[in-house]
């Protein structure tokens, strides 16, 4: 079985792959305004403090789990005992919930490519914002478009489909990010947001953004939902990933920076508030190019670099029980697909319609979406990356000195995938279901 599995064609293109899971609207849409709302440069210290040590571990085991067993997220935990089998059934199942409200945010953003580039003139974006989400027909028309994009990248398989999305937006979003950071930095004011990003007052450290900062940093890394392990079991033996490790780490980082360098100049030039929320890129961002020369160009430009971003990120959430349903179930790859389509799509419909006809239907207190959001990122992310440090550092037995040359850092990674991460998660989880 282990000599058919797909591999990746070279290290890079694992990467780009990697760091197409890890940058997404993770860090275009969901980091700026996190940040916003926690205190700007400030949240950006912890932040960066946290991607670069805590995070490095589950981030680092997950590929190393997948790399050892050479299996999808099942097969890989089964493979250490028979027992926890279960845990491995938590990753497909949380790609499947995250890509279920993940997916309606991209349809939005493909909305607003076309808003652009047809230049219709909007007095109130924030209304039409609202108009959009509560539209049922356009709405689940335009996430099921989303979804079926990203479907079709993954039905043509890791070298075909997998990589050429990566190959060919990757580059793409890195090009068109850096031409809006060099507009947002000749905007006036400029300078105004890029105090805001990096001069922190230390008085606004408190638990609550530390917690934020940790669950953004899990988020955008995609720790925690089995897309890292599961690319981690194409990565051929000859390959390190300890290198993978600090590659993905520093360009999901830089991205996110960029983000920021883009967002913020701009929303501070034209004297908006940095803490909107998650309207940030959908209600605020618009309303700066609407009052710019060309600013339905810019516009378009900006919503592809946002559609770019979560089309690599949806294929590998869905690539995590698409591998679990080819290799446990011996269905074709087609019809793997086929089957992760048709249970997102049952599932995002009613997400997609919690915002108009079903915003009265509450689980648990909360909308459909709201409830999908929550689950994942507060309780089934944190929790399959605390099952991940576990099972191993204490069955599976990964070792610092098995891929990490200093002793030093070696036995800091070893106590930090048995003890500290472990700790950490346990409060973080705690924190999320109060």
């Amino acid at each position: 079985m282990e000599e058919n599995r797909p591999s990746w064609s070279s290290r890079l293109t694992f990467i780009l792959a990697a760091v197409g899971s890890a940058v997404g609207l993770g860090n275009i849409w969901r980091f700026p305004y996190i940040m916003g709302q926690n205190g700007g440069a400030v949240f950006l210290v912890v932040y960066l403090l946290l991607i670069l040590t805590i995070c490095f571990v589950p981030l680092f085991a997950e590929l190393a789990m997948g790399k050892i067993t050479k299996k999808e997220c099942i097969g890989a935990f089964e493979s250490v005992n028979p027992k926890f089998k279960i845990f491995g059934f938590l990753n497909p199942l949380t790609g499947i919930l995250v890509a279920s409200f993940y997916f309606i945010v991209g349809g939005w953003i493909i909305d607003y490519i076309f808003l652009s580039l047809t230049n219709i003139k909007i007095e109130d974006y924030g209304s039409y914002f609202v108009t959009l989400i509560q539209d049922s027909v356009s709405a689940c028309v335009f996430t099921l478009v989303f979804l079926l994009i990203c479907i079709i990248f993954a039905a043509r398989g890791i070298k075909k489909g997998i990589e050429f999305a990566n190959n060919v937006l990757m580059p793409l979003f890195a090009v068109i990010l850096l031409g809006l950071i060099v507009f947002s930095l000749n905007l006036p004011n400029a300078h105004e947001g890029l105090i805001y990003m990096f001069k922190p007052d230390f008085s606004k450290v408190n638990a609550h953004m530390f917690l934020a900062a940790l669950g953004q940093a899990l988020f955008t890394l995609s720790i925690g939902m089995g897309a890292l392990l599961t690319y981690g079991s194409y990565i051929r033996e000859d390959k390190s990933i300890l290198k993978s490790t600090y590659t993905i780490i520093f360009s999901d980082t830089l991205f996110a920076l960029m983000a920021g360098i883009m967002i913020f100049p701009a929303i501070f030039s034209f004297g908006l508030e940095p803490n909107s929320g998650a309207g940030l890129v959908f209600i605020t961002i618009p309303q700066i190019f609407a009052q710019i020369p060309y600013g339905n160009i810019v516009s378009a430009a900006f919503f592809v670099l946002l559609f770019a971003a979560a089309v690599t990120s949806g294929i590998s959430i869905i690539e995590v029980p698409i591998a679990s349903m080819v290799e446990r179930l011996k269905l074709t790859r087609t019809k793997a697909c086929a089957a992760v389509f048709s249970i997102i799509a049952l599932i995002s419909i009613p997400a997609t319609l919690s915002f108009g006809q079903l915003e009265n239907f509450k689980l648990c207190g909360k909308t459909v979406f709201d409830f999908l959001d929550f689950t994942t990122s507060s309780i089934l992310m944190p929790l399959n990356a605390l099952f991940l440090c576990l099972i191993a550092g204490w069955f599976l037995k990964i070792k610092g000195e098995h891929f990490i040359q200093n002793k030093f850092f070696a036995f800091l990674f070893d106590i930090g995938l048995k003890y500290v991460v472990p700790i950490i998660l346990v409060a973080l989880l705690y924190v999320g279901l109060k």
